[in-house]
C-alpha cells in the first residue's frame, strides 16, 4: 500500500512543476489565453497557453476542470480546443520559427 502512496506523491510533484511553469510563462507575457487539449489514449490533459504573439507552453493538468481552475486563477480565458481549434496566431508563430530555423541551417558558418 505505501507503493501506491509514493507514487500519488510523485505525480503531485509533478503537477506542481507543470503549474508552476505554466503561470511562470503567463507572468511574463500579455495577452495569455488557455487551451485545453482533452486526454487521449497516449496523453494525459494538457493546458497550452497561447500570448500574444502566437508563442506558447504546454503542460499536463489534472483534468478540464483543473484547466478552467488554473484560467481562473490567473484570470485569463480558457478554451476547448476540441470546440473552438487553435488561434491563426500560433500556426502563424510556428510557421515564422520554422522559416527562421531553415534560414540558419543555410546560412555559411
Amino acid at each position: 500500500m505505501s507503493w501506491f502512496r509514493r507514487k500519488r506523491r510523485a505525480s503531485t510533484a509533478k503537477n506542481r512543476f507543470d503549474t508552476t511553469h505554466l503561470e511562470e510563462f503567463h507572468a511574463t507575457r500579455h495577452g495569455v489565453e488557455a487551451y485545453v487539449e482533452p486526454a487521449t489514449t497516449v496523453t494525459e490533459t494538457t493546458v497550452m497557453l497561447i500570448a500574444h504573439d502566437g508563442e506558447w507552453t504546454r503542460r499536463r493538468v489534472d483534468g478540464v476542470a483543473a484547466a478552467f481552475r488554473l484560467g481562473s486563477r490567473l484570470g485569463i480565458p480558457v478554451y476547448e480546443v476540441a470546440k473552438v481549434g487553435y488561434p491563426q496566431r500560433m500556426r502563424d508563430y510556428n510557421a515564422r520559427r520554422k522559416l527562421m530555423e531553415r534560414r540558419d541551417r543555410d546560412l555559411p558558418a
